[in-house]
């Protein structure tokens, strides 16, 4: 479980990712001028604004009722002008810095390189030797410890030599030296924006460490450690201070300690889960040159770095260790970006080098920070869910203020773009995108499903029902009656697509977007069975089971396809990257294969049609058509998608490619390839429900299904050896197999229940373990 190379990054996405949630690098790995680039999760620009349009409340009523009258270039024209910001824009997420290191007398030839990130201990490690001596550097952030430490070491007494900046361009603020072995580097991110303080410290063993101008120079030493710390005043008032004294606890601790801390808390997270797919990172072919002289096979077949699987794979090949390894970096990287206390990962989790990155690395909720949470529950990574609830908690408070006076509803309402300071205004001027008032919606799903990966009730009556109660309270405002008495939404968008109107124009606005109508099915029934299981606000889910009597269900079009609007259009781009109307397959649940058969087939369909068209041309776009197959139970089709993923949309050091860069695609990917083994939807557990024939030997362990389940699943020539099922709840587990299973406790054969032929189910207590294995 090891990305390596062997050679330096060339460029950013060659690069290696470290973080601790907070605080983040690149490491290029060079020889001769290091690079790490560093990232702080709050370091923003601009401050808090209110961008509410003045005239949007006056001009909501004639805006909705130009679209419900079919008068839509009307409405679009209309809308850009009253209901966008003012100002149109808030300010990106910015680079933090450059760590630049310069190595005297590097500037020759090196040999034996390898640069490597160990999955298995959030290392990132660089070896060479130059001038017959060799050198060694190890950099990690720890969470531990809130710090990011590079410890550089030579074989050669007072063979290091080398000097370190600080250093940020465009710079507005200071850098200096702090006490003869520090440096400090504060600033400010634009007007009325935050400030931030960087402070590096450095100690050796064996020659000298001390400042000279803004730089930290080490000379003659045998081994040397820098210690980062960053900080905020979005966090602290004094970050400067913060960092001081983060810094001296480090030091304090030493560089042994810190490595072991680091290890030991970080594997608390990546360890939950293991994975082996079949495969590895052997070369199929010996070295040509032990080949050519006879020697044994199997003893010169050669370890291949990452990227030359990854060029395998992008010429035809298949690697489903490479996979393997995809699965687990989706998982270090969210563990890498999101942490409690943190801020969640936005478009490009906490990695970012540019001043004005694309979409200004924010947080868009049409589908890409949804997705960023996609493997949190089922990859056993819970607890990196938090910030996006956190997150969620101050989207609330500034929706409420939007939801009033925009829409004159209340609840809270959150549109498609959002930032630091949790803005929840229409954002930009592209209404095709930002005319979404459905994203509070899809943010409070998430709450209830960690509820039902984990079943706290205290976290459902304090933090979940509240959030889901509060969006679904402004849609009992927001929805209409349109001319068949159903309640829709609108004015709203299916997200950034457009239809042919019949006069050849383009629209996009609409009423009740199919997306739209089966978000609220599922919010409004989600809110019914909270209250419920809590027993509370029964006149409020009366409301909410009348409205859901009112939606429209999805509907089937001429072609076989569900329809993505209420009519059924011409698109302008029937290969358009969002599939929003198929929500309700994933990651919702009101279609699946074996209950809504016509509407699975229309999915299929639907999924086909858009393929033939060009689909899946952006990597998260590919990574939720993964998950798609998946769910309709296609594993050879999710496979193939799998590795178009890694063909088309995977850069050399695995980072996602829209293009350019963004996140989303590796944490959809790694939720998908969990979705092809392991699925716990709609009251079912299915166990290896799209295993591909390329993975016909495998096992897992540690995937968590709905109802408190902890599942390890072994698998040879593609079918279910054995699985282990251990429940921290008590309660019922309903497995959906197309084969007999047997199920036992402790040696004790347990029995079940079939309520009908393909589907067994038992009663689990809470801290027992059940063994399932193929009935003979």
């Amino acid at each position: 479980m090891k990305l390596w190379y062997r050679q330096p990054a060339r460029k950013w996405t060659e690069a290696l990712p470290i973080g601790n949630g907070r605080f983040g690098g690149m490491i290029f790995g060079k020889t001769a001028e290091e690079v790490i680039q560093l990232n702080e999760d709050s370091v923003w620009y601009g401050g808090p604004q209110d961008r509410h349009n003045p005239d949007a409340a006056a001009n909501f009523p004639k805006l909705r009722q130009f679209v419900m009258q079919g008068k839509i270039e009307e409405a679009q024209h209309l809308a850009r002008m009253a209901f966008t910001p003012v100002p149109k824009f808030f300010g990106p997420y910015q680079p933090l810095g450059d760590l630049t290191l310069w190595f005297a007398g590097h500037e020759g030839e090196y040999s034996d390189y390898s640069r490597e990130l160990d999955l298995e201990t959030g290392i990132v490690s660089i070896s060479y030797k130059m001038n017959g001596a060799h050198y060694r550097r190890e950099i990690f952030s720890s969470a531990a410890d809130q710090v990011i430490v590079v410890r550089l070491e030579c074989d050669h007494p007072a063979g290091l030599n080398f000097s370190a900046n600080l250093s940020r361009r465009p710079f507005e603020g200071e850098t200096r030296s702090d006490n003869g072995d520090s440096l400090v580097m504060s600033g400010q991110c634009g007007p009325n924006g935050i400030r931030y303080s960087v402070l590096a410290h450095g100690f050796c063993e064996g020659g000298v460490l001390r400042t000279i101008g803004d730089f930290i120079s080490v000379e003659n030493a045998l081994k040397a450690t820098l210690i980062l710390a960053s900080g905020t005043t979005f966090r602290h008032p004094d970050p400067l201070q913060v960092c001081r004294r983060q810094v001296w606890d480090a030091q304090r601790k030493g560089f042994t300690d810190l490595l072991d801390d680091h290890i030991r808390e970080y594997r608390s997270f990546y360890s939950r889960v293991t994975i082996d797919l079949g495969g590895s990172d052997k070369s199929a072919e010996p070295k040509r040159a032990d080949a050519d002289n006879g020697a044994d096979f199997a003893a010169t077949v050669e370890t291949l770095p990452t990227d030359v699987r990854l060029k395998r794979v992008q010429s035809g090949q298949d690697d489903p260790g490479l996979v393997a390894l995809y699965f687990q970096y989706g998982r270090y990287l969210l563990i890498s970006s999101s942490r409690p206390g943190t801020l969640p990962a936005n478009l490009q989790g906490i990695w970012n080098d540019q001043f004005k990155p694309p979409w200004e690395s924010n947080y868009t909720t049409n589908i890409n920070l949804e997705m960023n949470y996609w493997p949190a529950e089922v990859c056993n990574l819970a607890e990196c869910h938090q910030p996006l609830f956190d997150f969620v908690d101050r989207l609330r408070v500034n929706g409420r203020k939007t939801a009033r006076e925009v829409y004159n509803c209340g609840g809270f309402v959150v549109h498609h773009n959002t930032n630091l300071w949790a803005d929840t205004v229409i954002n930009g001027t592209n209404v095709r995108a930002a005319t979404w008032p459905t994203c509070a919606a899809w943010l409070a799903l998430h709450f209830w499903e960690h509820y039902r990966y984990g079943g706290s009730l205290s976290f459902l009556a304090e933090r979940a029902y509240p959030t889901m109660k509060e969006a679904a309270e402004f849609f009992l405002d927001y929805l209409v009656e349109d001319k068949q008495g159903r309640l829709v939404t609108g004015p709203s968008i299916s997200p950034e697509n457009r239809y042919l109107l019949p006069n050849g124009a383009v629209g996009y606005l609409c009423m009740g977007p199919a997306m739209d109508m089966q978000m609220l099915h599922s919010l409004f029934s989600n809110c019914v069975e909270a209250a419920e299981i809590l027993g509370c606000d029964e006149e409020f889910a009366g409301r909410l089971n009348e409205a859901i009597e009112r939606l429209p269900e999805p509907k089937i079009g001429s072609q076989g396809q569900l329809l993505e609007w209420q009519e059924e259009y011409r698109e302008p781009e029937p290969g358009h990257r969002h599939i929003s109307h198929l929500f309700a397959l994933h990651p919702g649940e009101m279609i699946t294969p074996n209950r809504t058969p016509e509407l699975a087939k229309a999915a299929r369909t639907t999924l086909e049609r858009r393929l033939a068209n060009g689909g899946g041309h952006t990597g998260w776009s590919r990574a939720w058509i993964i998950n798609f197959w998946a769910r309709l139970g296609d594993a050879e089709q999710a496979h193939d998608h799998v590795l178009a993923l890694l063909r088309v949309s995977t850069n050399p050091n695995l980072f996602d490619e829209h293009p350019p860069f963004q996140i989303d695609g590796n944490f959809g990917g790694a939720a998908g390839i969990a979705e092809m083994l392991l699925q716990s939807h709609a009251g079912d557990i299915r166990l290896l429900p799209a295993l591909p024939k390329a993975w016909a030997r495998g096992k897992v362990c540690g995937l968590r299904a709905r109802g408190g389940m902890e599942i390890d699943l072994e698998w040879e020539v593609g079918r279910l050896q054995k699985a282990v099922i251990r429940a921290s709840l008590d309660g019922n587990c309903r497995l959906r197999n197309e084969t007999s299973l047997s199920v036992s406790c402790n040696g004790a054969t347990v029995q079940t229940m079939s309520p009908d032929s393909s589907v067994q189910q038992f009663a689990v207590e809470a801290g027992k373990a059940y063994t399932i294995t193929p009935s003979s």
